[in-house]
């Protein structure tokens, strides 16, 4: 088991220490002597760090790629307020030295008690050809494998081991929750929708030490993936209306909402509309969550700039206990974020 997590980071801060980790994102650059250095993000269950090696490049920088586990001895400090790591010697592990639970972040949800909430909501679907076809899902055992541990994302939002589970079942929540507000919505058919919509990323998304994309995803992407997936079970169930299977299709090629988004279609009934505003909704309340944690040690309510959502953040928590101390406030105010 690894010594040190990337959340220990605050009780090392100026301190050697030797651990290992994924290298998620590795990039030689160039000084302005024209001397390489290492530019490396690196990952485990905990979080990410970035981290720098600018002498003795060389010798290593060839020795390990993107995707390894290497076993790193460095320094923990800060930069711009936020913790990285300068290397001082690197190497790559042999496999027999690896944990693999050590370096991928997984869901702090229990995956069988969201299994089981998944198979509630479906048991629940009154309309029997689309709860048939979840049921023929959640019984093929590769697929329940996979579905179970499978990220949702690989950075954006829900990206741990378990991460596609939790966000369906929150969806399903938030779906059951607001069908009751209109009735002209079909729960059935927005359910089939909110357990199929990412079902793709499976196949999709790579997840054994890092989270990346498999050949599969880079060529054809988890829309195209998930309608194979679709037609093959709808093969099974027989006398299966022609009318839902157009709108179970149109479910899933809409779901991302705007062209710009990926989306071949635009929402076009009431059900897909209602899914893609709940999941972009649960997909970037994560994405803060996440931001949030990753923050927390900061002393400003303000986080760093997100990227999947294109702004700073604030912790509106954080903000309100500041408001309790006048010299805080003071400050706050004194430093807007632009």
């Amino acid at each position: 088991m690894k010594e040190f997590y990337i959340r220990d980071a605050a009780q090392q801060e100026n301190k050697v220490v030797t651990t290992s980790f994924v290298v998620s994102n590795k990039q030689i650059k160039s000084k302005k002597s024209g001397e390489p250095y290492l530019d490396l993000t690196l990952m485990d269950r905990t979080g990410t760090i970035q981290a720098k090696m600018w002498d003795n490049v060389e010798e290593c920088a060839y020795t390990f790629e993107q995707d390894d586990i290497v076993k790193i001895k460095g320094l923990i400090n800060k930069y711009n307020q936020r913790w990285q790591l300068t290397i001082h010697k690197v190497r790559k592990m042999e496999e027999a030295a690896i944990d693999y639970a050590d370096y991928l972040p997984k869901t702090s949800k229990d995956v069988d008690e969201l299994w089981q909430t998944l198979g509630e909501f479906v048991a629940s679907i009154g309309e029997p050809h689309l709860r048939q076809l979840l049921e023929l899902f959640m019984a093929d055992a590769e697929i329940a494998r996979a579905y179970r541990i499978a990220p949702a994302a690989k950075t954006m939002h829900h990206a741990c081991i378990g991460g596609l589970l939790e966000h369906v079942v929150s969806l399903f929540r938030s779906c059951d929750t607001v069908a009751r507000n209109y009735a002209f919505i079909n729960r059935d058919l927005l359910l089939t929708g909110a357990f199929l919509h990412d079902i793709g990323k499976i196949h999709e998304l790579s997840y054994a030490r890092s989270f990346g994309y498999t050949t599969e995803g880079q060529l054809l992407g988890h829309l195209i993936i998930e309608l194979e997936m679709l037609h093959t079970k709808l093969a099974q169930v027989p006398g299966f209306p022609p009318q839902l299977k157009i709108l179970v299709e149109h479910l899933l090629i809409s779901h991302h909402g705007q062209y710009e988004f990926g989306s071949p279609k635009l929402p076009m009934f009431p059900e897909a509309l209602m899914l893609h505003y709940l999941d972009d909704l649960d997909s970037k309340m994560e994405a803060m969550r996440a931001q949030f944690e990753r923050d927390a040690d900061l002393e400003s309510p303000w986080t760093g700039y997100n990227s999947a959502l294109a702004r700073p953040l604030l912790n509106t928590q954080k903000f309100l206990k500041c408001l309790e101390s006048p010299e805080v406030e003071v400050a706050i105010v004194a430093t807007p974020v632009e």
